[in-house]
């Protein structure tokens, strides 16, 4: 039987992390959750983790979360166990086609990712046995379809601005739960530009979106004499080995191929 629903009225997946702080290269993931749902308004389940991250969870990152360096030793599970088994969940989802909703994904799939390279010596891609993560980042989306307006664009920022409750901000699951309904809400509102396209065309597309709003900022970074740069990547950040080269899908350095 055909269905004719558009994608956002569909079964979604959504996840998210709290870090240690917010360098993907370095810092380390602390909580996560995976939230899905089977449709609007369904009953919404939650898969959560909490690590021991290894390493003291800095103020500033604890004052966001509220998760203390005792909290994560006493109820935390090794980070070894604790990413794998995310990755799993998360390979599930793309082998079942079902979009997963990543607010500013290169920042949180990309820390998986070097966190799996860190503790296991594998990548994300190695969970996802050749499927490809259908990702909806309502960060881009947003970008997209409302170019032009001024302010911030966290989450909480575009949860504001589109009506959509955020209960328990900074808690994994509680986020995750409000970026699905952030992109449900996107796609029924913008459905010429985004919801009436496939997730695999959005895949496509919110790549192309997303190196064109990066080079947007790096270019307004480059007018004002700012030296940081931007990471056009999207929605994950390749790896690269310490002469600054990316790593192949074996994880060698492209420059000894």
């Amino acid at each position: 039987m055909h269905d004719s629903r558009h994608w956002y009225e569909g079964p979604l997946a959504s996840f998210d992390t709290e870090t240690t702080g917010v360098d993907v290269e370095t810092d380390r993931i602390v909580s996560a959750a995976l939230v899905l749902q089977p449709a609007p308004g369904a009953t919404a389940q939650a898969a959560t983790w909490l690590a021991d991250p290894g390493v003291p969870i800095p103020d500033g990152a604890r004052a966001v979360h509220g998760i203390t360096d005792e909290q994560a030793r006493a109820h935390g599970r090794p980070p070894r166990t604790v990413v794998a088994e995310i990755a799993r969940a998360l390979g599930e989802q793309a082998r079942a086609g079902i979009p997963l909703v990543v607010m500013n994904a290169p920042y949180d799939l990309t820390l998986l990712d070097r966190e799996l390279r860190r503790h296991r010596e594998q990548s994300l891609a190695d969970f996802l046995d050749g499927t490809e993560l259908l990702v909806l980042d309502p960060r881009v989306l947003d970008k997209h379809v409302d170019r032009y307006r001024k302010g911030r664009r966290t989450l909480t920022d575009l949860c504001a601005h589109y009506g959509v409750l955020l209960t328990g901000a900074h808690d994994a699951a509680a986020d995750a739960l409000a970026a699905m309904e952030l992109v449900r809400t996107l796609g029924a509102r913008h459905p010429g530009p985004l919801g009436r396209l496939t997730p695999t065309e959005l895949q496509l597309r919110q790549t192309i979106w997303h190196a064109a709003q990066a080079r947007g900022l790096q270019n307004w970074f480059d007018r004002s004499g700012t030296p940081e740069r931007v990471d056009f990547s999207w929605p994950l950040r390749p790896a690269r080995c310490e002469c600054g080269r990316r790593l192949s899908a074996e994880h060698r350095c492209e420059a000894a191929a």
